[in-house]
């Protein structure tokens, strides 16, 4: 089962906003068996609106669009789906007391005409329920198609996703059953790890699909099979990622299933009751950011010095001065001496520090852009390691995190 989502928005298409709409529901769908097909973004204008669902109603099962419900005249989904149909426009006294409602109870400014007229939708459609907004959703059967018409507030739209429209689907439908396992590995390019599994990768069964997917210092490689028997399906996947393990153990640290490296660290600290800091410079707070936005990070996370000046190493950290001057801020020893001095300033059973030079311009330091060290102290010793890690600055910082969470894990797993 096939299915395409239209997102509609002049917005999207200058690059004002991200659309982050279709990742969602793509996201949704797979969990439920309905494989995406295509995703189109298309402007404001009827012509455009029309020629995206011809296009996409020669090939999938269900269409989604999202965006263009709203008051103003520029929004015109629900007239462009009319004339699509052949249908027309009827009053949905359900969706106008809704909307007088959200007016009378949340909203100061008084009700309008432009208003009430988001009450009218197609005559065809089935009205779904938008409990946070005042576009409704809409479902349209067609008798070849169906096609689903959504708000493009994200909250509204994914509410409306996960209460109305997968149940309905779920409901209405008969779906294969889809399975990922994506194996996390990081120390290796994509090239490198091809060549050490190229052999297990040809001997796959054919209903199994390998896609490698590299990203800043990481390569996730996941395993995807698709069929009516779960249980075949799943014990096949697993089967061949046992294999897999088997090959480059030595490069994997967990799989997306689990949750990101991050949550793996949280995990494990919270059941060892250990704790963490860190004292950061050129990653600039990024290990902080991603430890704490997991819920409950308090319970294990202490805080973070990010000693972006040198002169904070030396005044916070206490960074002997000579040690700077002899070893350069960008060196092992300097990284080891921030690493065992915020895990003492703060009493952190572990402690994480990174120093580097991620450019454009070399600092307080003579070493080549894209040096970094990374250094993790434990209740027993500092383990620093050194790492070149090109020249472009974002990469490098988001890079310099990934392997810090992986270092932090290696280490934690030791006790």
């Amino acid at each position: 089962m096939f299915a395409e989502i239209i997102t509609i928005g002049d917005e999207i298409l200058i690059g004002q906003i991200v659309d982050t709409n279709s990742a969602f529901i793509a996201g949704e769908l797979n969990k439920i068996g309905v494989s995406v097909f295509q995703i189109t973004s298309t402007q404001d204008e009827r012509s455009h609106i029309l020629n995206a669902l011809e296009d996409a109603e020669r090939r999938a099962d269900i269409i989604i669009l999202t965006g263009g419900l709203g008051p103003t005249k520029d929004d015109i989904t629900k007239h462009t789906l009319c004339e699509y149909l052949d249908d027309k426009l009827v009053e949905d006294k359900g969706v106008l007391a809704h909307i007088e409602e959200l007016f009378k109870n949340y909203i100061s400014t008084p009700i309008s005409n432009v208003n009430r007229q988001q009450a009218f939708v197609p005559s065809k459609s089935v009205v779904l329920h938008n409990a946070y907004g005042t576009a409704p959703g809409m479902w349209i059967n067609t008798g070849h198609v169906t096609i689903i018409s959504l708000p493009g507030v994200p909250f509204e739209m994914k509410n409306l996703m996960n209460n109305a429209v997968i149940p309905k689907i779920v409901e209405t439908f008969e779906r294969p059953y889809i399975y990922h396992k994506t194996i996390m590995t990081y120390g290796l390019g994509e090239s490198a790890i091809a060549a050490r599994i190229e052999d297990w990768a040809e001997g796959l069964p054919s209903f199994v699909k390998l896609a490698y997917l590299p990203n800043l210092g990481k390569v996730r490689l996941r395993l995807t099979a698709k069929g009516a028997d779960k249980d075949f399906i799943e014990e096949a996947v697993k089967k061949e990622a046992s294999k897999l393990y088997s090959i480059i153990g030595d490069i994997i640290y967990g799989e997306e299933e689990e949750g990101s490296i991050e949550a793996g660290v949280a995990k494990l600290l919270k059941s060892k009751n250990m704790t963490l800091a860190a004292a950061e410079s050129f990653t600039g707070g990024k290990i902080a950011e991603q430890i704490t936005a997991i819920p409950g990070a308090s319970a294990y996370f202490l805080g973070s010095v990010v000693s972006y000046a040198t002169a904070v190493k030396i005044e916070v950290l206490n960074v002997p001065k000579d040690l700077i001057e002899k070893k350069s801020v960008v060196s092992a020893e300097v990284a080891k001496a921030m690493a065992l001095n915020v895990r003492k300033l703060l009493k952190s059973d572990f402690a994480i520090a990174t120093t580097g030079n991620a450019g454009p311009t070399k600092g307080d330091s003579d070493a080549p852009i894209g040096t970094v060290y990374i250094a993790i102290s434990t209740p027993k010793e500092v383990v620093v390691e050194k790492f070149t890690m090109g020249n472009h600055r974002t990469r490098i910082v988001q890079k310099a995190v990934h392997m810090a969470f992986q270092m932090l894990q290696k280490e934690i797993l030791k006790f």
